[in-house]
């Protein structure tokens, strides 16, 4: 199919999975008592949309919007339009199991957590980076 010749595709209520849950994070009582997150998946797909506002139905109307525009550019291009989950892949987490060395310029030293290996960190800046492999 050309892309010319796309049409889009309309989501039913029967197509997604939809639940509701209190969101993290804070906001108080609100936030702790009420369940009005919504995460909607698309069945067929597997894509997931995540709103979460004070009115449970407006929140399930967004989701529902976003879900429609996910799914749409899904089955026009093939791609899942995330870009977070590439990024995360590439650059890991940030968590101390990502890290590849530590520096330590007051106490003088570097290690390398892959190698396990360790020097100074003055002869490593003068290029003897040797040292850590």
């Amino acid at each position: 199919m050309d892309k010319d010749e796309y049409q889009e595709v309309e989501i039913y209520s029967n197509e997604v999975s939809i639940i509701y849950t209190k969101d993290s994070g804070p906001g108080g009582q609100h936030r702790n008592k009420t369940e009005s997150c919504v995460i909607m998946t698309h069945d067929a797909t597997g894509i997931k949309v995540k709103e979460a506002g004070k009115d449970q139905h407006k929140n399930r109307r967004a989701a529902l919007k976003k879900i429609t525009k996910k799914v749409n550019h899904f089955y026009k291009t093939g791609k899942i339009e995330d870009v977070v989950t590439e990024r995360r892949e590439q650059i890991g987490t940030g968590f101390r199991g990502d890290k590849k060395r530590t520096y330590r310029v007051t106490d003088d030293s570097i290690i390398d957590h892959e190698t396990g290996k360790s020097c100074s960190f003055k002869k490593f800046m003068r290029g003897n980076i040797e040292l850590l492999f």
